[in-house]
């Protein structure tokens, strides 16, 4: 067995506004970050693309900067785990390995129509019982549509086999190992609206229904599994681990205990609670999608997906140009008693859980003359706890308890104020581990386990430690007052 004290994993974790690099010890610490942004692309309102090319170009960087510092430290790679942005679609040429089409991003809004018409037609039951999901442009499957539709002869080259689909995780794991391998995880899987969740397998009735040829589908596998050799800055590294971004977290959170809750910060906001071997089914349009999947048996879990949380401070940022950097933010907040009754609907690209408003756009309430910079970022990050307890209340709602504890990570998160106020609104402890950087470190901890240096998902709860722990301490009238006036500011920006 490789010398666990010189051994250590690579994590890619490929994100919505950038890719990074950690290289971690057995332990879970980090030894060695890179990060590079690439561009946001807006070609019509309501969409977004990746060009990934940009996404392959940064990822390459930023592996082969975190190579030279692990080599550097007399450290051993051995293996790599990838983690990714869910539901981003790509599809590309097998013979040559270029995108047919820009990467279209889960943010994106192109498809509501299409979602719309197929939810007229009754055919949404069928696909919320098959994949645990709602007919929402968010997931994969009317991307992948619509790609194949403006590509000439798009279906009928895609049933040749001429044509690849896969989510960034397929497309990075393509490159990496020089077209051997076409595969994506479990989880990333069950992002698509295209997966079985109960069989675990591709749906020939889903299928068929997005007219989605079977030839250009991955094969699924394990999130702990053989992905083949990966050959990075003239190395042959096996890729060991892959899971989708969010449920990557939720390993790294060490969730593995039914009722075990994380929420993480972004460009948007993420909660997801452990059911265990059993798929809870929403009355309340959270979605119930795949925990992990680890030697063949798969857990569950209940998830809100919140489209806009830390783009709300991107805005104010670099739109508004009212700060220059995120880490003003915690201040600024600081510095007023209250938002003075202002409230920022951050549906920028439409409401996610629990509402699944595609059409809904953003909004600004409550402006008076006396409504400055600081109202505006304080009612900024005071919607992203807002929003969180929209999820908490929704998930009580469908039968788990009142949550003892809220596990967090993400940028968001070094922000002590915000994770303070996050305590109050949802009247529970926040805790922050020791390391926030939990995507990555789950992707990494996957590999660990598929290379040996981790012997049990047991080992990796005993390595995650508290950092941080924010009490609650807002008085209740206070708290439901806020909870209802946010309540009120979200039904002005919905339109149905």
């Amino acid at each position: 067995m490789t010398n666990l004290e010189s051994s250590c994993l690579l994590a890619i974790d490929q994100g919505t506004t950038s890719s990074r690099a950690i290289g971690f010890d057995t332990n879970g610490r980090s030894l060695a970050v890179a990060q590079q942004e690439f561009p946001q692309i807006y070609p019509d309102d309501g969409w977004v693309e990746h060009d990934p090319n940009a996404i392959w170009k940064t990822t390459m960087a930023v592996c082969g900067q975190v190579l030279e510092q692990i080599t550097a430290a007399g450290h051993k790679l051995a293996g790599i785990g990838i983690t990714n942005q869910r539901e981003t679609t790509v599809v590309w040429e097998r013979d040559s390995g270029d995108p047919v089409y820009n990467a279209i991003v889960w943010q994106d809004r192109r498809t509501a129509t299409r979602c719309a018409q197929l939810r007229a037609d009754g055919m949404e039951a069928t696909v919320t019982a098959k994949t645990g999901l709602l007919l929402d442009p968010y997931f994969s499957a009317t991307k992948l549509g619509w790609i194949l539709s403006q590509t000439p002869r798009g279906v009928e080259r895609a049933r040749n086999g001429e044509l690849l689909f896969g989510t960034i995780d397929t497309f990075l794991i393509w490159r990496l190992t020089q077209g051997a391998v076409h595969a994506t995880d479990a989880t990333n899987a069950s992002r698509t609206m295209l997966f079985n969740i109960h069989t675990q397998q591709w749906d020939e009735e889903l299928l068929a229904l997005f007219d989605v040829p079977t030839a250009m589908l991955p094969s699924v596998r394990d999130c702990a599994a053989d992905y083949g050799v990966a050959t990075l800055h003239d190395r042959r590294i096996p890729i060991c681990g892959v899971a989708g971004d969010q449920q990557a977290a939720s390993i790294g959170q060490a969730c593995f205990e039914p009722g075990m809750i994380k929420s993480t910060y972004g460009t948007g906001c993420f909660m997801m609670m452990n059911t265990g071997l059993t798929p809870l089914a929403s009355q309340h349009r959270l979605l119930t999608t795949v925990a992990y999947r680890i030697d063949g048996t798969t857990h569950y879990a209940l998830e809100g997906s919140i489209f806009n949380a830390g783009t709300a401070v991107q805005w104010l940022r670099d739109r508004l140009r009212v700060i220059k950097d995120a880490s003003e933010t915690a201040a600024l907040a600081a510095s007023v008693k209250s938002s003075g009754g202002v409230y920022l609907v951050p549906a920028f690209t439409g409401l996610g859980a629990p509402h699944w408003d595609a059409d809904a756009r953003g909004a600004v309430l409550g402006i008076t003359r006396d409504t400055g910079i600081a109202e505006l970022v304080r009612a900024a990050l005071e919607a992203v706890c807002y929003q969180t307890q929209d999820l908490i209340t929704a998930m009580r709602s469908d039968g788990a308890g009142k949550p003892t504890a809220l596990r967090v990570d993400g940028g968001m998160t070094h922000n002590d104020w915000l994770l303070q106020f996050l305590a109050d609104v949802i009247d529970s402890k926040v805790q922050r581990p020791e390391v926030v950087e939990t995507t990555a470190l789950g992707a990494a901890y996957l590999a660990a386990l598929q290379s040996g240096l981790i012997a049990s998902t047991d080992d990796i709860a005993a390595r995650w430690h508290c950092g941080a722990e924010f009490e609650p301490n807002m008085e209740p009238v206070l708290r439901e007052t806020l909870l209802s006036e946010w309540a009120q500011a979200v039904s002005r920006t919905r339109t149905i």
